[in-house]
């Protein structure tokens, strides 16, 4: 029987690639990608069923690279995950705490850790992934460096884990993305993300939101990007509960539709469970 093929950002042990798991099961196929950008090419060729790309941190914010790719691409968001983000230092079994000097990983986790990092006066270095740091210095036997990764890439590389719990809030979630060219499945409990921008007149914003207001609609999200085309004019990244084929969200986004210079619906998807611990 054929497993479905998933492409990640990352190396195996990646955060990415627990979401993957904890959205799709432990039976898929999981392919590593160096860049947000090749999954979202995986996906839009179909060389993978689905791509798992991240998005916000509720420590660091945004994922900007994945918006703006969200923003030219044709791939559908078809679901999201919340990760638990428990980060630990890795190193050598034979390396020390005392011993290290350096620690490598992913700019996101080193700005999420770094009370942490001050606390050990070390230099940081960044790398493309977490998990990837922890293979680099198991491949290269560093002595003297540690790696800020999850449990799990420890196991995986077989290596030790000095300190665990070392992000600087407890409750660090990253929510990531399922894309895909196909569809969500289910219209129960979703949410919507849609992209727009508007013209640079008094009350835009004011008037675009009015079409969801005035219908009851409850917003979970919005951000703006600089459009790269013209200073100071942004495209808006909204997301709401509710279907995009559904009463009366779809009426909202008619209306919106007649307010906006462009409106792109990214999809539609079920909405992802949140355990607070």
């Amino acid at each position: 029987m054929k497993r479905t093929r998933v492409a990640f950002q990352g190396e195996h042990g990646a955060y990415s690639e627990e979401a993957v798991h904890q959205y799709l099961g432990a039976e898929v196929e999981t392919i590593p990608c160096k860049t947000i950008r090749e999954v979202f090419n995986l996906a839009e060729v179909e060389e993978v069923e689905y791509g798992v790309v991240p998005v916000e941190n509720s420590i660091e914010g945004s994922i900007y690279e994945t918006y703006d790719l969200l923003l030219t691409s044709s791939v559908k968001v078809v679901g999201e995950v919340s990760l638990r983000i428990i980060h630990c230092l890795i190193a050598l079994p034979s390396t020390e705490l005392k011993d290290v000097k350096i620690v490598y990983s992913h700019p996101q986790a080193l700005a999420q850790c770094k009370g942490f990092l001050a606390s050990l006066g070390v230099e940081t270095m960044i790398t493309y992934d977490t998990a990837g740091s922890v293979r680099l210095i198991r491949e290269k036997e560093l002595k003297d460096a540690a790696a800020i990764a999850s449990e799990k890439a420890a196991q995986m590389y077989g290596m030790k884990i000095l300190a665990k719990g070392i992000e600087d809030y407890g409750r660090n979630y990253t929510r990531f993305f399922i894309i895909s060219r196909r569809d969500a499945e289910t219209r129960n409990d979703c949410k919507t993300s849609i992209i727009f921008s508007l013209p640079h007149t008094p009350g835009s914003l004011y008037h675009a939101l009015e079409e969801f207001a005035k219908r009851g609609i409850n917003l979970t999200k919005i951000e703006s990007r600089p459009t790269r085309q013209r200073p100071w004019e942004y495209y808006f990244f909204l997301d709401f509960e509710g279907h995009k084929d559904d009463e009366p969200y779809k009426e909202a986004l008619s209306a919106l539709a007649k307010k906006v210079i462009f409106l792109k619906v990214l999809g539609s998807y079920p909405k992802a469970k949140t355990e607070l611990y």
